[in-house]
């Protein structure tokens, strides 16, 4: 059995930043960590979009954390499609968001909230993804030929 490994990789190598190592959702911690500690009310709503049903839809600032939160999750999931070196760091730092989510919701009380609980989520879900992803992704990077 041989390991055949797909034309172009060996060859082709790529700089990158350390920046694109850095996982976004620590700037949605960040954020939430910001606004939470400057006492802001992430229930207030924000603005009022009148919908053509005729009821109203009020955004909050907790919505819009949220609905950016699930956003940068998106690329977050497309940039663990990578594979090598820097895949690993990658992973690696997502996990330590997750961790320190985890530290911050279950020590600080601004932190002890549905809204950090679900951006929490995000970052488990980044990490679970992340190492899902790149596993399946290295398994067909590979291909197996016969020795005949």
């Amino acid at each position: 059995m041989v390991i055949v490994e797909p034309e172009g990789r060996a060859a082709r190598h790529q700089r990158t930043s350390w920046l694109s190592s850095v996982p976004l959702l620590a700037f949605v911690v960040i954020a939430y960590v910001a606004f939470a500690a400057g006492g802001a009310d992430f229930v207030l709503t924000r603005f009022t979009v009148a919908m053509p049903s005729g009821g109203s839809w009020q955004i909050s600032l907790g919505d819009m954390m949220l609905a950016f939160s699930l956003f940068v999750l998106f690329f977050e999931i497309l940039k663990s499609t990578r594979t090598g070196g820097n895949s690993v760091a990658d992973h690696a730092l997502s996990m330590i968001v997750f961790v320190a989510c985890l530290i911050v919701f279950l020590v600080w009380p601004p932190a002890a909230t549905s809204l950090f609980f679900l951006i929490m989520l995000t970052t488990l879900v980044d990490v679970i993804a992340g190492f899902s992803v790149t596993i399946r992704s290295a398994r067909r990077d590979y291909s197996v030929a016969s020795d005949s």
